[in-house]
């Protein structure tokens, strides 16, 4: 079946979709959907849909389409040193986009239910520390993830500023899922057929809004028949970073900067025009959401009603003359990390350089 976006030929394509359609809406979430490749998260043989606006099964393994978690990130309202509970964390993908906007102090917890999805969201985290291309430009604040049914929390465990459920929440969970929040804190579900956003105001006041009308699998009940007893999931605890880690985001954070203002400063001795901007018509299509596998994840978005008006709109994109000047077959060259440069051009012995490029491959 059909997604609420056009298929993408790579990762920033299929971002330019979800931003064109409005999923996107933000530039700190844009952001971490660019830098995290959707399809690394897929086993090799399912990579040709990586870039499709649908969900992927395999197994354990679970991917929500891109669309849906759009609308999770943006209504989650992230922001850097703010505390993160994924629950059905799967994957691990949507907690490494959240980690590039908590940054080096927050908390990023993950409960899934699978070892072996477990397994797999670590092996794809090590991944795209040790090689992705765009880790160096962010602060990371690496998720952590622990096995257990999300339902069995142990009632000690801290409360959170922003909590995401991947599974159909039933009424009679509601109230369990809210006292995982602070107050003034998030929480984004699918309870009864719609992505639900909650809002703690106060110690016993919430705020609700339906953002989009889903169907996903339902949480899975506690499963007390072998020892009749209850297996509490025991969080992460909330450690303080050691003095060796602040250090490391401290001298990172100031080479960033050292780097910046040269940027500018180059910029500046060297203004040149900007590039001339030329029109070009663009056929815009009014979409509606639909996405499904296995009668397992489907969605339909909400439209505005100010959008049935017309089927479709002719708008006018503006786009430099020098781009159209340019051979189809040239490809850009790849990004440089200047931040890699400079600490290995740095009078340092070699273990405290790796040390500070987190013994990255690229």
């Amino acid at each position: 079946m059909g997604g609420a976006v056009s298929a993408g030929e790579d990762n920033d394509e299929l971002i330019d979709n979800l931003k064109e359609a409005q999923y996107i809406r933000t530039e700190l979430v844009e952001q971490a959907f660019r830098a995290i490749d959707r399809a690394d998260y897929y086993l090799e043989e399912f990579k040709d849909n990586a870039y499709k606006d649908l969900a992927w099964k395999h197994g354990n393994i679970h991917l929500s389409a891109p669309c849906i978690y759009s609308e999770v990130m943006e209504a989650l309202d992230l922001q850097p040193g703010l505390s993160f509970l994924n629950l059905g964390s799967g994957t691990g993908y949507l907690s490494s986009m959240v980690g590039l906007i908590l940054g080096p102090f927050g908390v990023n917890h993950g409960v899934e239910l699978h070892s072996d999805v477990i397994e797999y969201a670590k092996q794809k985290l090590d991944f795209f520390i040790k090689t992705s291309d765009s880790f160096d430009k962010f602060e990371f604040c690496e998720p952590s993830f622990v096995t257990g049914n999300c339902l069995e929390i142990s009632p000690d465990c801290t409360q959170y500023d922003r909590v995401y459920c991947g599974a159909g929440v039933q009424k009679e969970h509601e109230d369990y899922m809210k006292n995982l929040l602070k107050v003034g804190g998030i929480l984004v579900m699918p309870l009864e057929e719609r992505l639900t956003k909650i809002t703690r105001t106060g110690p016993s006041a919430w705020e609700t809004k339906k953002i989009l009308a889903v169907s996903f699998a339902p949480l899975i009940q506690p499963n007390h028949a072998d020892s009749g007893k209850s297996r509490l999931v025991h969080l992460p605890p909330v450690a303080v970073r050691s003095l060796q880690d602040l250090a490391r985001i401290a001298i990172r954070g100031t080479i960033k900067k050292i780097i910046h203002q040269e940027a500018m400063s180059k910029a500046g001795n060297g203004l040149k025009n900007p590039p001339r901007f030329k029109r070009r018509r663009v056929r815009r299509r009014r979409m509606e959401t639909i996405v499904f596998l296995d009668k397992e994840v489907f969605a339909s978005r909400i439209s505005n009603p100010s959008d049935d008006n017309n089927n479709s709109e002719d708008i006018e994109e503006e786009r430099p003359e020098e781009e159209e000047t340019k051979p189809s077959e040239l490809k850009p060259d790849p990004p440089v990390n200047f931040l890699r440069e400079k600490v290995l051009s740095l009078p340092l012995p070699d273990p405290l350089k790796y040390y500070l490029l987190y013994y990255r491959e690229k």
